[in-house]
């Protein structure tokens, strides 16, 4: 079975602890798009893992993880995590591949990043990491792969320094490199895990252009990042939060405000550790958008959602969510392409009963307060999805599944 996991908001969904969570029933893990900007954060008892190239399921013992073709790669971030994940005891000799096609993160592109983004009228907010820099190259023919550098097609374009830096890592990628598309068709009966990065409204082409990351980030990115055909992916995840956030520059139209929230913002990016994994900067905090969640749920067709962070609402007295915006006027119920209309709407807000206890140690949907059952019933009605998963809390342990993800329809 190949199941798809993705981000149904901004990024920063949660996906790292959901991944891990599936991974145990998978035999492979593949990531199929983004770099080196993206983080996944995973917790295992006390120990916290940070990763951003390495798919999650790689703490699972014996479980092989793909860096599909739809990745850019920055070799010398690569295997400064794979040196992370040595010290930590995780053995990942042999169960780290890399897909043939994938390309490759030089060192100058970081700095051409920069450069690009601070010369923007509207600057996008770059994690800086050369990842769109690759991508354009790639885009324009001019980027690449991993295999180019193992038959040294093309090395003769390249300057000095980038060559004494890819010569540091050729060999020791030689063991890791494969046809991935082959390598998943062969295994075509067993179960595949696919990981994506960041989320659907950060996609090039279903989010809110131009402040958006360069990759795939939407379902379809799975068939295209890997190197399967769509008809193979069976099952669609898509993870949210029991609230939004957003990093970068960009529409946000949920974002609390000072004025009309007071405090908020700042207290949720506390007690939910909104903080960029890669970045380390403050994540914008807002109300759930339940308009934009419907408009994720149809262009990647979720099959079912996993909602992370509801614990993160353990202490309000009240919660509220967006169900639509409010534009000079006029009502507004789906999501819209112009960034004008995103920038100046405002969100029509619906209150719910907080529980005012913690669900953390909740075992079953059924032990959830009823208050909390209502938002996540609220949720489903509205944008016509079930959620089937539900964390309660950052440890693999606080999670209540309401349905297999891999358990065919």
């Amino acid at each position: 079975m190949n199941l798809v996991v993705i981000g149904a908001q901004w990024g920063d969904e949660g996906k790292g602890k959901i991944v891990d969570y599936f991974a145990e029933e998978s035999d492979f893990i593949v990531r199929f798009s983004g770099g080196a900007n993206a983080g996944h954060t995973i917790v295992i008892g006390e120990e916290t893992y940070k990763l951003h190239l390495v798919p999650s399921g790689i703490i699972y013992p014996e479980k092989k993880v793909i860096l599909g073709n739809g990745m850019v790669i920055d070799l010398e971030a690569l295997f400064a995590e794979l040196k992370m994940l040595s010290d930590r005891g995780i053995k990942w000799q042999g169960r780290v591949l890399i897909s043939e096609r994938a390309h490759l993160v030089l060192p100058g592109f970081k700095k051409l990043d920069m450069e690009t983004d601070k010369k923007r009228k509207h600057p996008i907010g770059t994690t800086g990491r050369g990842i769109g820099t690759t991508y354009s190259l790639k885009v324009s023919r001019d980027s690449l792969r991993v295999i180019d550098i193992l038959d040294s097609y093309r090395l003769d374009e390249l300057n000095n320094e980038d060559l004494e830096f890819l010569d540091r890592y050729t060999d020791a990628i030689k063991g890791m490199v494969i046809d991935a598309s082959r390598l998943l068709f062969e295994n075509s009966g067993k179960n595949v895990l696919f990981e994506g990065a960041q989320g659907t409204l950060l996609d090039i082409d279903h989010g809110t252009y131009p402040y958006v990351s360069s990759g795939l980030s939407s379902a379809s990115g799975a068939s295209q990042g890997s190197g399967i055909g769509p008809g193979a992916l069976d099952r669609i995840i898509g993870v949210f939060k029991a609230y939004s956030t957003r990093v970068g520059n960009g529409p946000f139209p949920t974002e609390f405000k000072e004025e009309r929230d007071g405090d908020l913002g700042n207290t949720i990016r506390e007690i939910g550790r909104e903080y960029g994994v890669t970045t380390g900067r403050p994540r914008r905090c807002g109300y759930l958008d339940l308009v934009a969640l419907r408009y994720a749920c149809r262009t990647n067709s979720i099959d079912s959602l996993a909602l992370t962070h509801l614990d993160v609402y353990d202490s309000f007295d009240e919660i509220k969510v967006c169900t639509e915006y409010n534009y000079q006027g006029s009502i507004i119920t789906d999501f819209p392409a112009s960034n004008v209309i995103l920038e100046n709407a405002r969100p029509v807000l619906k209150t719910f009963k907080g529980w005012k206890k913690s669900i953390t140690e909740c075992s079953s949907y059924d032990e959830l307060p009823e208050q909390a059952k209502e938002y996540i019933n609220f949720i489903e009605d509205y944008v016509q999805t079930p959620v089937d998963i539900i964390s309660i809390g950052y440890r693999r342990k606080e999670t209540i599944t309401r349905r297999d993800p891999w358990i065919k329809s």
